[in-house]
C-alpha cells in the first residue's frame, strides 16, 4: 500500500438481511485499499465474508432463533422481541468474543454496526475508537427532523415541532423500555459507568457512517460525529450472475425486487404479478432466497427467476417495484430509476416516505389489491417528472460513491473535531 499508512480494523458484523452486502462491502474495500481486517460475523456470513479476503472469526453466541417481525403487530412485543433477538440477547457474547480479539489482535479502529451494541461496549472498555456503520437513514432521533420507524415526512411549524418532539420521546421509551437494563449490566461487567438512554451508547462512536446520500435523508440538527458518506451497492453473495434475459419486445421494463429475507411476502409479490398481468410492460421478478420462484403465477408478459444481476437488469428497467429495502432504493436511483414502494417493515416506511418527499416515486400498501399496484405503476411511467427526480439523486448517490469518502473517514483515525454535516 504505496503512499499511505496501513492500518488494522476489527469489524464486527451481524446478519441483518439486506444490510449486509453493503457492510461487507465496506470491509472489501478496506481490504483492497491494503488494510488488514479481522471480521467477527454470525456463520450464516461466513462464506461471503471470507470472499471480503478479511481474516474471519464468527460470534460464540449463535442466533436462537429466527426473528418473526413480520408476523409481531403489538409494537411492545415487536420493541422487546427486537431487542432480545438483534440487541441485548447478543450482547454479553459480543462483548466477550470483542474484548478477546481485541487483545489477540490489538486493532486501530473497531468498526461495528448498530445490532453489535457489546462489541462498541468492548471497545469503549478497552479504550479503543470504534465507528459504527449504518447502511440506511439515520437510525437516532434528531431535532428538527421526525424520528425513524413511522414513514413520516417532514412538517413545518409548531405543530411539526410537537409532533417530532413527541413521536421521537415515544420511540427511545419504548425502545430504553427493553434495552437499557440489559445494556448496563453489560457496561457494569466492563467497568463503564451506566447509560441513559440506548442512544447514548451509539453516540459515544468516534464516527456514525450513514450508508446513505444526504440528499435522500432529511435535515436535522445531527450530532457532530455523524457522517452522510454514501451507499456501498454491492450485490448480495446469493446473487447469481446469470445471463438477463427478460421477455422479449420492447415495452417498458418493470423491474420488480422485494426482500432478501423472509417477510411472508408471497402474495404481495403474486399481486405485483397480477397487476403487471394488465400492463402494456414487461415484467421481470426476481424472488431472492426466501420465495421459490414457481410460487408465483407468472403472466405471459412476466419472467420470474430467483436472482439476477439487479446492476444489468436496471440497465434496461424504467421503473423498480421494491418493499423499500435501501439497498435496492440506493441501487435504483443511482441507475436513475423511479420507484413504486410496498413497503413491509423495518426501516422501509421512511425509506418510502423519502422517495415520495423527493419525488422519485410512489408509495401504495403492501396488501394493495392489484389493480391499485397497476395504477401506480401507470403512474409513475407516464410522469417524467418521477424520473427526473430519481436520475437528480442518482447523481448525488454516483457522486459520494465516486468520492470514497466513506473509506477517507475510515482511513483518517484522527478525533472527530468538525462540526456536523447536515442534509
Amino acid at each position: 500500500m504505496s503512499g499511505s499508512t496501513s492500518h488494522h480494523y476489527l469489524v464486527a458484523l451481524a446478519d441483518g438481511g439486506g444490510t449486509v452486502p453493503a457492510e461487507l462491502g465496506v470491509a472489501r474495500r478496506l481490504v483492497d485499499r491494503g488494510h488488514r481486517v479481522t471480521a467477527l460475523v454470525d456463520e450464516s456470513m461466513a462464506g461471503a465474508s471470507r470472499a471480503t479476503g478479511a481474516a474471519v472469526h464468527l460470534w460464540s453466541a449463535r442466533p436462537s432463533t429466527e426473528f418473526r417481525d413480520w408476523a409481531i403487530r403489538n409494537p411492545l412485543e415487536l420493541a422487546k422481541s427486537m431487542s432480545e433477538h438483534y440487541l441485548t440477547g447478543p450482547a454479553p457474547g459480543h462483548s466477550a468474543d470483542t474484548l478477546a480479539a481485541i487483545d489477540s489482535a490489538r486493532p486501530d479502529l473497531v468498526v461495528t454496526t448498530f445490532f453489535t451494541l457489546g462489541a462498541m461496549i468492548a471497545a469503549e472498555a478497552r479504550s479503543v475508537p470504534f465507528d459504527v456503520l449504518m447502511p440506511n437513514v439515520y437510525i437516532a432521533p434528531v431535532p428538527g427532523r421526525p424520528p425513524g420507524g413511522a414513514g413520516m415526512r417532514p412538517m413545518r411549524g409548531p405543530i411539526g415541532r410537537v409532533r417530532d418532539r413527541l413521536a421521537g420521546s415515544a420511540t427511545t421509551r419504548l425502545l430504553d423500555r427493553y434495552t437499557v437494563e440489559p445494556l448496563n449490566r453489560v457496561r457494569a461487567r466492563n467497568g463503564l459507568e451506566p447509560i441513559e438512554h440506548t442512544w447514548d451508547q451509539l453516540h459515544r462512536a468516534r464516527r456514525e457512517l450513514v450508508l446513505t446520500t444526504a440528499e435522500f435523508e432529511f435535515p436535522g440538527d445531527y450530532p457532530a460525529n455523524v457522517r452522510f458518506v454514501g451507499p456501498v451497492l454491492d450485490d448480495p453473495a446469493w446473487a447469481v450472475a446469470e445471463h438477463f434475459a427478460p421477455p422479449d419486445g420492447d415495452a417498458p421494463l418493470v423491474l420488480v425486487a422485494l426482500s432478501s429475507t423472509f417477510q411472508n411476502h408471497a402474495d404481495c409479490l403474486q399481486r405485483i404479478a397480477d397487476a403487471l398481468r394488465t400492463l402494456p410492460v414487461r415484467g421481470y421478478m426476481t424472488t431472492g432466497p426466501a420465495i421459490p420462484p414457481e410460487l408465483i403465477d407468472a403472466p405471459g408478459n412476466t419472467v420470474v427467476v430467483a436472482s439476477a444481476p439487479h446492476r444489468e437488469a436496471m440497465r434496461h428497467a424504467r421503473v423498480v417495484v421494491t418493499h423499500g429495502g435501501h439497498g435496492t432504493v440506493m441501487k435504483a436511483l443511482a441507475a436513475g430509476l423511479p420507484l413504486v414502494v410496498l413497503h413491509h417493515g423495518r426501516d422501509q416506511a421512511d425509506n418510502a416516505a423519502r422517495v415520495v418527499k423527493r419525488g422519485a416515486g410512489v408509495a401504495v400498501p403492501r396488501r394493495a389489491p392489484a389493480d391499485e399496484i397497476a395504477a401506480a405503476i401507470e403512474k409513475v411511467l407516464a410522469n417524467d417528472r418521477y424520473r427526473l427526480a430519481a436520475a437528480r439523486l442518482g447523481e448525488a448517490i454516483n457522486r459520494d460513491v465516486a468520492a470514497n469518502t466513506l473509506l477517507d473517514e475510515l482511513g483518517s483515525l484522527a478525533p472527530v473535531t468538525a462540526p456536523p454535516r447536515s442534509p
